[in-house]
């Protein structure tokens, strides 16, 4: 069972310190209701300056059985312990009403609790497709090269026929075919070929070195040429840990998965740093404008503005030289080139 832990966003910083005395928004309530459709991170804002340093705050209340797990009609309360401040659910909703506090324990499934982040923005990256580090990786990987009665393409149902390694216990495959070619735009350096998700695929049986297959899934036809990848046996990730890098890091927003120009809230990007630079999933990123210049007419000079930030990023899937995005929060429209920075509160 999947379940979206309010630990997740808060656990995971604990070793931070505040860097100033209080995150607290000037404007934050002193209690909210948690609604359906609502993400942690909306709710973190909702009473946070800097988001990410909701684990700094949150006192989970021992009354309550899985305290870090919130629903919607749960009430988030602002309160002062020891002079500090502290957010906590102070009351748990129950069938549409509002109930105090007390021996009775409301069990719900973890699929109802409320997600870090909207996971249908960023589900279809998170289950399927595929980044190669390398050409040699991807020519290695095995590949679909016929089909029964001679099929160009094939769909759900369908038996294939693939070449390749198969060794080991694995019978579920993904399939992908060869996408977009990143590359980081500071060194030219090839950081991956995205797999653009084509469905998935069973293996039958082998024989010498000819696998027979029947396809599960197909998002679009399965065509000779498609590449297979063993599937995760760790399933579909829905926990996230939204957090500082480890280590001061900048890079650059380097693609749009969503395929336009302009990219807003929820959109995916590509970032060039990924596990090699430790990054993490989690990892939150705040995103700057290119620098601009502007002309001082009483020095004759160029000068260069200073760069002001317009976002934030939250990385979801790191890969070994490049990781996937989600924008959290955006003032404006990002663009490919902008700059990401570990955040500052």
């Amino acid at each position: 069972m999947r379940r979206f832990a309010l630990a997740g966003i808060l656990l995971c910083m604990s070793t931070l310190g505040l860097a100033y005395d209080s995150p607290i928004k000037s404007d934050s309530p002193s209690r909210y209701t948690v609604e359906k459709g609502d993400t942690l991170w909306d709710i973190s804002t909702t009473f946070l300056d800097s988001p990410w340093l909701w684990p700094e705050i949150w006192h989970a209340n021992p009354q309550i059985k899985n305290p870090h797990l919130i629903y919607p009609g749960d009430i988030v309360s602002l309160v002062y312990i020891n002079g500090q401040p502290r957010l906590t659910i102070s009351s748990r909703g129950d069938t549409g009403r509002t109930i105090k506090l007390s021996p009775k324990i409301r069990v719900m499934p973890g699929e109802s609790a409320i997600p870090a982040i909207p996971l249908s923005a960023v589900h279809s990256y998170l289950k399927g497709g595929h980044v190669f580090s390398s050409e040699e990786q991807l020519n290695n990987a095995p590949y679909v090269f016929a089909a029964k009665d001679g099929k160009l393409a094939s769909a759900t149902g369908d038996k294939v026929y693939a070449r390749g390694s198969f060794t080991g216990q694995n019978i579920r495959f993904d399939v992908v075919r060869r996408g977009e070619q990143i590359v980081d735009p500071q060194t030219d350096e090839l950081l991956g070929l995205i797999g653009i998700d084509v469905g998935s695929i069973n293996l039958s049986r082998v024989r010498e070195d000819i696998a027979s297959m029947v396809i599960q899934e197909s998002k679009m036809e399965l065509k000779p040429g498609d590449r297979l990848v063993k599937q995760d046996a760790s399933g579909l990730v829905t926990t996230f840990f939204p957090r500082t890098p480890d280590a001061p890091l900048e890079g650059i927003v380097t693609a749009n998965l969503n395929n336009a120009k302009k990219i807003s809230k929820f959109d995916t990007v590509v970032i060039n740093k990924g596990e090699r630079e430790s990054l993490r999933q989690g990892d939150v990123l705040a995103v700057y404008r290119q620098a601009e210049k502007a002309f001082d007419p009483f020095t004759n000079e160029e000068v260069s503005l200073p760069s002001e930030r317009i976002g934030l990023v939250m990385v979801y899937r790191p890969f070994e030289k490049m990781s996937y995005g989600i924008v959290l929060s955006a003032k404006e429209d990002i663009e490919v080139g902008y700059i990401l920075k570990s955040p500052q509160p």
